[in-house]
């Protein structure tokens, strides 16, 4: 249960526990839905958290005490573990299985089943949960200039050196202030904001993405022209509609090869790359939100412009590392 302070801010959350329900309860209240499975029945579950809020941002320091698989499915979030001690085995989506140590921290994307196949005894980390909107609005104020989504962080973030080192010791920094049971400034509404934009801006600079040149251009980032901020807003308008270069290239004034080489440069894709990123995004919000039985996969997909069926589920899949049926019967 979380304490409060003098000012009558809240504490952390702390839960030590051996029953595996409860753990599953706190960890689906403050991060994701899940199914635990003990590896080593043998031994006794030795639940140890604490877990704090910090607006946009979830910390928290978690072990078990024995070897666990966790099933998450999908986390509608991004997500840092930074290992303190032990070892995590993990998989998300269609990726090959990965071993995080506390050398390198597993930077997890808001889709695609996740799995965490082994949770060593041993193991102790920092769970970063961030919100998907925030850290794309971040990127987005940033590069002043919309965003694809999701932002394809790399799934390693090093934290041996350089500013993956740096981010993590801001993490620790600021999770020692915030997990103790005396508050100190990370919660003081003077400084959370800025903490917080701290975190994502660090998240940012510090990992991998094809944004990041960009962020580390002398000056500043340079913010897209005007033509291509108009055709990134048409595109966002009415994605279900067809669209033609040349068409986009009339409304926005530009000529198309100049409205190619602009999407390059401040987008990172084509703009039909990046409009079928949009349609695959709204589909996919859809899927997840409608009910098995009063819709199907085809009439989302058509929807959403994709008139080949295979073509769609293709794509969809190797975008969530899932079919989009699976994302569907998920909802039920």
């Amino acid at each position: 249960m979380p304490g409060y302070d003098a000012d009558g801010r809240s504490g952390p959350v702390t839960l030590q526990s051996s029953d595996l329900d409860e753990t599953r309860l706190v960890l689906a209240e403050h991060f994701y839905s899940n199914f635990v499975d003990m590896l080593e029945p043998s031994e006794s579950l030795d639940t140890q958290l604490r877990v704090t809020n910090l607006g946009p941002i979830t910390i928290g320091d978690v072990r078990f005490g024995t070897d666990l698989k966790l099933r998450l499915h999908e986390l509608g979030a991004y997500h840092v573990d930074l290992i303190l001690s032990g070892r995590l085995e993990w998989q998300q989506g269609r990726d090959e299985p990965r071993v995080t140590t506390d050398t390198s921290g597993a930077v997890f994307q808001p889709v695609g089943d996740t799995v965490l196949n082994r949770w060593t005894g041993d193991c102790r980390l920092l769970a970063v949960k961030i919100d998907r909107g925030a850290l794309e609005m971040q990127l987005a104020r940033m590069l002043d200039t919309p965003v694809g989504s999701p932002i394809p962080l790399a799934p390693r973030l090093d934290q041996s050196r350089g500013p993956g080192r740096t981010w993590t010791n801001m993490v620790r920094t600021l999770a020692a202030d915030a997990l103790s049971e005396n508050l100190g400034l990370t919660q003081n509404p003077l400084l959370a904001e800025p903490l917080q934009e701290m975190l994502l801006r660090g998240l940012l600079l510090a990992g991998d993405h094809p944004y990041r040149g960009r962020l580390a251009t002398p000056g500043g980032p340079y913010p897209a022209p005007r033509g291509i901020r108009q055709a990134i807003d048409l595109l966002h308008s009415h994605p279900e509609q067809p669209v033609t270069i040349a068409g986009l290239a009339d409304t926005t004034g530009m000529s198309e090869r100049a409205l190619q080489a602009g999407f390059q440069r401040y987008v990172g894709i084509s703009p039909t790359a990046y409009l079928r990123q949009i349609r695959l995004d709204r589909a996919h919000d859809e899927l997840r939100q409608a009910e098995p039985g009063r819709t199907t996969v085809a009439y989302v997909a058509h929807r959403w412009g994709f008139t080949h069926l295979g073509r769609f589920a293709g794509s969809y899949r190797a975008r969530y590392g899932v079919s989009p049926s699976q994302t569907l019967n998920a909802s039920a």
